[in-house]
Order: structure tokens, then sequence, then C-alpha cells
């Protein structure tokens, strides 16, 4: 049997490297979509690769030609923002992340995909109460166009799943860990705020690691049979002042360290669907120890 072949948009991006690399450990070929090429060795093997653009009319069944899977994890937005992405072209926005990915799921079905994988955010289930736990049969209820824009994606990927194309949407948290050659991660700017004494505004917030996620995409990629077209993807509960405890001991800085958040007021996601499955993230003591070798340049 010949390995399976996955296409994957944003492949060289932060969280897309997770998911390439999880891939290749598994055997599969793979093509990555995006801008530009990756340089060389940035990926642990050869990848594929086609550029990508995220206009509807640009779509085409060519990229997936032989391709069992389709993870979509490109994202077009203003650089370092996702809420508020749109930046003042909230039009440009709409129409290359929905219109763009809706017709990249038709070509990827036209073309012969069995599944494809679409990351999605906890944003699509907007402000709730304080301490609200998300679960995936609440009703969604965006308050930003980047959660609109998201949901509407994973509908329009429902709506298009039949017999013959399987599409799943992963409602993925806050993602951490290293990030690629030449890229910073996603705490390097808190990290030197406080290594440089500033001051740092207490915030807690709910993470996964880039490796469980990937995990969670090979999973439903894999699994004969899905029932649900939607699985959160969520880990730790982890404060500011934790992660930079860490950093504190690591490095023996000598500024204090920010005030404790309210934990309590988060409104984390349920991830017993993905569990059910066989999803088993690594918790505390991952981000402990991804933490810990950021911290020191690792």
């Amino acid at each position: 049997m010949s390995a399976p072949h996955s296409v994957v948009s944003g492949g060289a991006g932060y969280v897309g490297r997770f998911i390439v690399e999880a891939l290749l450990a598994a055997g599969h070929a793979v093509t990555v979509l995006g801008r530009s090429a990756p340089a060389g060795g940035f990926f642990s093997a050869p990848v594929g690769f086609l550029p990508l653009s995220l206009e509807p009319e640009a779509a085409s069944p060519a990229p997936f030609k032989d391709a069992d899977f389709f993870v979509h994890a490109a994202f077009d937005h203003v650089p370092g923002r996702y809420r508020g992405g749109e930046g003042g072209d909230p039009e440009a926005f709409r129409r290359r992340n929905l219109q763009g990915t809706a017709a990249l799921f038709a070509a990827a079905r036209d073309a012969g995909v069995r599944r494809a994988v679409f990351l999605s955010s906890r944003a699509v289930y907007g402000p709730r109460p304080p301490g609200t736990w998300l679960e995936e049969a609440d009703e969604a209820r965006p308050d930003t166009l980047y959660g609109e824009v998201k949901l509407a994606a994973e509908r329009t990927l429902e709506g298009l799943s039949d017999a013959r194309f399987c599409g799943v949407s992963l409602r993925v948290t806050g993602v951490y860990g290293p990030a690629g050659p030449g890229q910073a991660h996603k705490w390097a700017g808190l990290f030197a705020d406080y290594l440089a004494g500033r001051a740092i505004d207490p915030r807690a917030g709910t993470e996964v690691h880039g490796r469980d996620v990937a995990a969670a995409v090979r999973l439903v990629l894999e699994k004969d049979a899905l029932a649900e077209p939607v699985l959160n993807v969520s880990d730790v509960l982890v404060d500011r002042r934790d992660i930079l405890a860490i950093v504190k001991l690591e490095t023996g800085a000598p500024h204090p360290l920010p005030g404790a958040a309210d934990k309590e007021a988060v409104n984390a996601m349920r991830c017993e669907r993905l569990s059910a499955l066989g999803w088993r993230p690594g918790g505390m003591a991952l981000l402990e120890e991804t933490v810990a070798r950021l911290a020191v340049g690792g």
C-alpha cells in the first residue's frame, strides 16, 4: 500500500509546521501550499510545495491530484493579529478566508480527497459569562469578524461533506511551542518584556501545544469513522504568572512576577469528544518543560 498523501495549506506557518512534521513522522507524503516555498531544511524531511492564493477564483483541483487528505491551516490576516486581523479591509478578509476557503474545500472534494480538516477557533463561541465551559453542542455566537468567518467556513465544510468526502473542523485554542527555523515562538515578546523588567498585565487563558494540535489532526484524518463534524482542541488553563515563574527560575531574572489573573473567569473548552477518540495532550508537564526550554533559547 502506498503512503497516504496529505496536502497542508499554511504548512510553513507556526501551527502548520507541527502538522506537517506529525504527518511526515507518520509516513505521509506531504505537499505544502503557501505564499512562498519554505527554506531548505525547514522541515525534517522533504515535502512538495505549490503556491497558494486564497482568492476564490484561484482555487483548482490540481493541487489535490492523488491526495487522500487536506488540512486547511492557512489564514489571511494582518501579521500578528487574528482577531482584528481584517485591518482596514474586512471585505477582502471575508473573501479570502471564507469564499476562498470554501472554494478550496470544493476543489479538494472534486479532486477525490477523502477527508478534510479545517483549523477553526474557539472564537466561534463568542462571549460567555465568566467561568462558563464551552462545548461543541453550544450555540456559537461569535462577536468578531474572525469568529464569524471561522464559523461560516465550518458550516460550509459540513455542507460539502457526504459519503465520499468527510470534513471535520477543529476549534483550537491558543497554541504554544517552539517555532520553526527563523521564526519566533508566541511568547518571545512576553519573555523579552519580563527579562527587561517591563510591567506586564495579568492574564490567564487556555493553551495547547502545537504537537498536540498535530496529534489531533492526524487522529481525525486516520480514524475510520467520525460521528461529529466539530471537535474542541484545548489542554491547560494557565496564567502569565505561571509561565513567567518558570522563566524566572530558569534565567535567574530578579524582576517581580505579574499579579495573578482570575483563572476561574476564563471560558475553557471541554474536549471529551476528542478524548473519546484517543487524544491525550501533554498537560502542565509538557507546558512546563516547553517553557523551560524556550526560556534558555531551546
